[in-house]
């Protein structure tokens, strides 16, 4: 296997009880953390990637400052198909779109198009934030990327809404206020923080499938199995 990091990726401090390490691009972001979080470091409570940084967080009790930056430099992630994140396939009726017709008229194409464009591509799960679990997704379809925020967010966007900007998709799994164009929305619980169930992680891979408004119906409230 290739080691990913010619050299030592740039550390800095973040508070007392963390570290916020760059990398060269979202992949290198996602293979540092999984290697992070292989070491078995006991001091270590949580990695997190997000898009070219990992926000590492330790125990203070159980290593000193120095000792973990240490430890973190002599980390050398490895490509592996074990790192790769899993395929979760969501389902997304898109009759239950708000700005379909803008991104048709921003992008030139038909509002099928769009649709096709959509569908057509695998997004990897850059970041989770925003809102718990929402799920930046890259990167769109170069026909579908460019599209602006809505010039005044919506005071509230329905739980499910799949929604573009500029490069990235991404979906609300909880409602929100919001400026994303939505073009459509997943039937499935994406979010339940009551469970603790979150089945979007850094790292995933993510396609949508088109439905129709019948079988939206009949998926609505199921989940994506966590495992």
């Amino acid at each position: 296997m290739k080691a990913l990091l010619p050299s030592t990726p740039l550390i800095k401090l973040l508070g007392d009880q963390a570290f916020l390490v760059y990398l060269p691009d979202e992949s290198a972001a996602v293979l540092f953390a999984v290697a992070v979080k292989s070491a078995g470091f006991e001091w270590l409570l949580d990695a997190v990637p997000a898009y070219a940084t990992v926000g590492i967080y330790f125990d203070p009790a159980k290593i000193t400052i120095a000792e973990a930056r240490e430890a973190i430099k002599r980390i050398r992630p490895k490509e592996s198909k074990s790192t790769v994140g899993r395929l979760r396939v969501i389902p997304c009726c898109y009759d239950l779109q708000l700005d379909l017709d803008r991104v048709a008229q921003h992008t030139g194409l038909s509002t099928q198009q769009v649709i096709e464009r959509h569908t057509s591509h695998t997004y990897t799960v850059y970041a989770i934030g925003f809102s718990p679990g929402f799920p930046y997704l890259g990167y769109l379809p170069k026909e579908l990327e460019g599209v602006p925020r809505l010039s005044s967010p919506r005071l509230r966007v329905e739980p499910g809404s799949v929604g573009l900007t500029g490069r990235q998709t991404g979906l609300y799994p909880l409602a929100r206020p919001g400026g994303w164009n939505i073009i459509g929305r997943t039937p499935l619980e994406m979010v339940n923080v009551e469970d603790n169930y979150f089945p979007l992680q850094v790292g995933d891979t993510v396609r949508f499938q088109q439905i129709g408004m019948a079988e939206y119906e009949s998926l609505k409230g199921k989940r994506l199995p966590l495992e």
